[in-house]
């Protein structure tokens, strides 16, 4: 039997090895641990991968989004739009903010947010719009930004599993007034520890935002304003920096694991027994996870396992039914399709180095799996 994990990390490690013990060497060397210049040349790189004119360097994608919302002078009393179905750090932005979170359910097919439902959330309140472009497929930004531009509100990107998506041919994370990306480990383009970045091309924001990563000063013991210790350090930086010449070659790789999947599994979504991931005509994904939607999801999960796969749940818990977010007060079938999502949704193996082989192996358990249930 085979042994499939779902995430396969130390195999991009052997393939960059000499080179991340060279950067990190020489971090150690300068004694640069905090910022310096391995996170500033990372910024720079970055800021151009994802065609935006600053990248501030931060110690994780929840940062990201809080800074974000400060600022936009987001705070208590005010509202901000972001999907049902998204990870939980989507809100932490908005809550730490003392703002609240508005949820509006996702697009059965891109399974973003749903541009359609948009305007009936916005109220006076509304300070800004987050659409996820959530497992690596970017959310349908014109008409998002149509309606948020009529109204005069910011959009703010939550790019933290779509590093290199493109979305109309642009990527992503520099199309809004802000982008926030993390790189947590198992990220496409992950650290070794915690990390994330803030992206824009707004000059005032992102001054702003350096001000705020580093208590609040914006010269040494001169604190303008309450700031946080948001800073990524030094060996993320020169990590990160190793990696993202890389990045735009493993996403090519998902791809092709991706359409191996979809290939394989696309008579079990005809005969309706399966839902698969959908790429729309103006998506470029980069697959950071690939989800399948199955009515006996545990059954399936459980026999994958037995076969030797290890699969993921990526999120089985809107976040209307999450109880640190107010579930006590509202009630299933508020977001069907957010809520259809998390009870059946399985995440299947994905990484570059996964092989057509492997690959193959686990679309012929799941289709047999399905078949049989």
């Amino acid at each position: 039997m085979r042994n499939i994990p779902f995430l396969d990390l130390k195999a991009q490690y052997d393939s960059i090895a000499p080179d991340i013990h060279r950067e990190l060497k020489e971090v150690c060397e300068k004694n640069a641990y905090i910022l310096g210049p391995k996170v500033t040349a990372f910024e720079d790189a970055f800021a151009r991968y994802v065609g935006a004119k600053h990248c501030i360097a931060l110690n994780s994608g929840t940062s990201a989004l809080h800074l974000a919302m400060l600022c936009l002078k987001i705070g208590p009393g005010d509202e901000v739009i972001l999907p049902a179905m998204t990870f939980i750090a989507t809100a932490w932005g908005a809550l730490y903010a003392g703002a609240n979170p508005v949820m509006v359910d996702v697009d059965p097919v891109t399974r973003t947010l749903d541009p359609t439902k948009l305007e009936a959330a916005i109220t006076p309140r509304t300070k800004a719009i987050i659409p996820v472009h959530l497992y690596g497929q970017p959310a349908d930004l014109n008409p998002i930004r149509q309606i948020a531009d009529r109204r005069g509100i910011p959009v703010v990107e939550d790019a933290a599993q779509s590093h290199g998506a493109k979305y109309r041919g642009t990527p992503v994370g520099a199309i809004g007034a802000i982008g926030c990306f993390s790189f947590y480990p198992g990220k496409n383009l992950g650290a070794y520890g915690e990390g994330g970045a803030l992206t824009t091309n707004d000059d005032a924001i992102a001054k702003h935002a350096r001000v705020l990563r580093d208590h609040g000063q914006s010269q040494r013991y001169h604190h303008d304003e309450i700031g946080f210790n948001y800073r990524m350090d030094g060996f993320q930086g020169a990590v990160l920096g190793v990696k993202l010449p890389h990045l735009t070659e493993w996403s090519n790789q998902r791809r092709r694991v991706a359409s191996l999947y979809s290939d394989k599994l696309a008579p079990l979504a005809r005969d309706g027994l399966l839902s698969i991931p959908s790429e729309a005509e103006w998506s470029h994904g980069v697959f950071h996870l690939y989800v399948v939607l199955a009515r006996k999801r545990d059954d399936v999960r459980q026999q994958l396992e037995r076969a030797g796969i290890q699969t993921g749940l990526h999120y089985p818990i809107p976040l209307h039914l999450q109880k640190a977010l107010g579930a006590s007060q509202r009630k299933r079938g508020e977001f069907p399709v957010s809520e259809r999502i998390g009870e059946e949704c399985i995440s299947l193996p994905m990484f570059p180095e996964l092989s057509d082989a492997d690959a193959g192996y686990v679309a012929d358990q799941v289709t047999q799996i399905v078949r049989r249930d």
